[in-house]
């Protein structure tokens, strides 16, 4: 896994590039490269996975063809049989190279892993940028007067200036908790959507989507879909072990992480606890490690430091973001990379396998002429109106409510005048997603795993995982993968009488894991954020007062705010950048 950045146009220099790449030096700390040509310059930063030898340096150069290239190609063998070479290398970058220089974004549906790239084609002077299927990988790019830049992380592009802040992208993340691509907090800055290539040739941009799975349901019987579910797994999951480094497994005491470590023959796993009664599953997954004889190593954290957290968020993700989860992420990354360079999650699942409770509850089925009442007349942002605007919604503002951000009602509470916009439509990234023709449960995996998966879930494990170098590595979001369980009839996965889900993975799981294992309850990582500021109130209202002064927020809100760490992290964005 490594650090990308190019220019192309009046602005590339190598000294330019060459910041824009030692911001990134956390991505990879094994390794710099440099290469320029006519108004061309790419740089990289190389956490040496695959090939450790100086065969695998980058910007890698192949004819008329340079290559800047972040990923694992888990199916680099079988490309590699069928391209003539000569070899340099056994890496994957070489591989990949080959293919573009050959096929060019042709060869994008060929590509099995997880990837962010630029290729320079000399010859037809066009820069070519991709991005892998599910957004495990990140890519941002600023358009310039008579170019293009682009990078692994924001901080890279900040190099070239800092645009002002996009006022849209700050209610975007109030609602949603981040910013959906193709926005970042800056105007002129964007990042490129998973399952899309851009093309730059002469000023002109196009930017087109490879890759849109099917949602019609084809298994219907429960042998066939465990029997290949089964298979898929067996050959998915080792894959993902590639590497010439050390690599484990985080394991924590769910359901997705037990059920990538069964399928793997004795690895590595690691476990972060916490001292927090009700909050450490470090015995749960001790209790897996044994049962599966795996080679375990657990650390347990002490009490979560907020202010330590909140501090490292602009840092990690040069926007806000927010996820409560990411420190904990964070630390466990921390604590992995002192034995290993690779790690596997088991991120996904709840996508994939029906995991997350409004796969079995009914969204908008609170509704009610009394609740939506209620919802119009309470201030919005008092705890019972909070409860009540969420409980009033139905169809699509009802899912983006079920997911926990603030309700547009909410938002436009929150802001002052000069940051709201009249009749603004905060559903706008959803809405491109929203499949009415689809049954409600196909609905509401297609739209996880076309939304919050990639701007959400996958960033927050980017950032704080290559914060440390460290690679982690997703199998349950192997395109195959995904792309069999839309095919599977949700009913298999889910019992809503008794409000689980997983089912297939449960039946699964069942003979491999310890007695009871299955029946524990699902937990999260997310920091303790409620209690903390009942201890602490003057966090929050230091923070709402420096937004207030700001003229963000036209109000102050209480300690019981729901979405107050969406606040605290604002706050700490724009003290760090603005």
């Amino acid at each position: 896994m490594c650090g990308i950045t190019g220019i192309v146009g009046s602005r590339a220099s190598l000294d330019t590039v060459n910041k824009m790449s030692l911001s990134l030096h956390h991505r990879g700390p094994d390794g710099q490269g440099l290469w320029s040509g006519s108004q061309i310059v790419l740089g990289h930063r190389r956490l040496a996975i695959q090939d450790l030898s100086e065969a695998g340096h980058q910007p890698m150069l192949s004819g008329e063809h340079a290559l800047t290239y972040n990923g694992e190609l888990y199916n680099q063998e079988a490309l590699r049989a069928l391209l003539p070479g000569p070899w340099r290398s056994s890496g994957d970058t070489e591989v990949l190279l080959h293919l573009l220089a050959r096929e060019g974004a042709a060869c994008l549906p060929r590509l099995v892993g997880m990837f962010a790239f630029g290729v320079w084609d000399g010859s037809a002077k066009r820069l070519l940028l991709a991005r892998d299927r599910l957004g495990i990988k990140p890519l941002y790019y600023r358009l310039l007067p008579d170019g293009i830049a682009f990078a692994s992380e924001l901080k890279a592009l900040l190099e070239l200036g800092r645009p002002a802040v996009d006022r849209s992208a700050v209610r975007d993340f109030l609602f949603h908790g981040y910013i959906p691509a193709p926005k970042t907090i800056y105007e002129g800055i964007a990042k490129l959507p998973a399952a899309h290539f851009l093309t730059w040739e002469d000023g002109r941009v196009r930017i087109e989507r490879y890759w849109e799975p099917s949602a019609e349901i084809r298994v219907r019987s429960p042998a066939q879909a465990l029997g290949q579910l089964d298979g898929l797994l067996a050959e998915v999951v080792p894959a993902q072990t590639l590497s010439d480094v050390p690599v484990g497994v985080f394991l924590s005491g769910g359901i997705d992480s037990a059920l990538t470590t069964s399928y793997l023959d004795r690895p590595r796993t690691y476990t972060l606890g916490f001292d927090e009664r009700g909050r450490s599953e470090v015995d749960a997954a001790r209790r897996v490690a044994v049962h599966l004889g795996t080679e375990h190593t657990e650390m347990l954290a002490q009490s979560a430091d907020i202010g330590t957290a909140l501090d490292a968020m602009p840092g990690l993700f040069d926007e806000p973001f927010g996820d409560s989860a990411a420190w904990s992420n964070y630390l466990v990354s921390q604590f992995a990379r002192r034995e290993v360079k690779v790690a596997l999650s088991g991120e996904g699942g709840d996508e994939i396998f029906c995991g997350y409770p409004r796969y079995w509850s009914d969204i908008g089925s609170r509704s009610s002429p009394w609740n939506r009442t209620l919802a119009a007349s309470l201030p919005p942002l008092s705890r019972f109106g909070q409860s009540m605007q969420r409980r009033a919604l139905v169809g699509l503002p009802g899912y983006a409510a079920a997911l926990g951000g603030l309700t547009a009602v909410q938002v436009d509470a929150l802001l002052t005048p000069a940051w709201r916009e009249s009749e603004y439509d905060y559903l706008w990234f959803y809405r491109q997603f929203w499949r009415s023709d689809l049954p409600p449960l196909v609905q509401l995996r297609w739209l996880d795993l076309h939304t919050d998966l990639a701007e959400g879930l996958l960033t927050k494990v980017d950032r704080t995982s290559m914060a440390h170098s460290l690679e982690v590595r997703p199998p349950l979001l192997d395109h195959r993968l995904v792309e069999f369980l839309l095919s599977v009839d949700p009913a298999l996965l889910v019992d809503r009488a008794g409000r689980r889900g997983k089912l297939l993975v449960r039946e699964l799981l069942a003979p491999r894991l310890p007695p009871g294992h299955l029946d524990r309850p699902k937990s999260g990582f997310g920091l303790p954020v409620r209690s903390w500021l009942k201890r602490h109130p003057g966090l929050l209202q230091d923070a709402v007062a420096r937004l207030r002064e700001r003229g963000v927020l036209g109000r102050s809100v209480g300690p019981g705010f729901r979405r107050a760490w969406f606040l605290l992290v604002l706050d700490r964005w724009f003290t760090a950048f603005d």
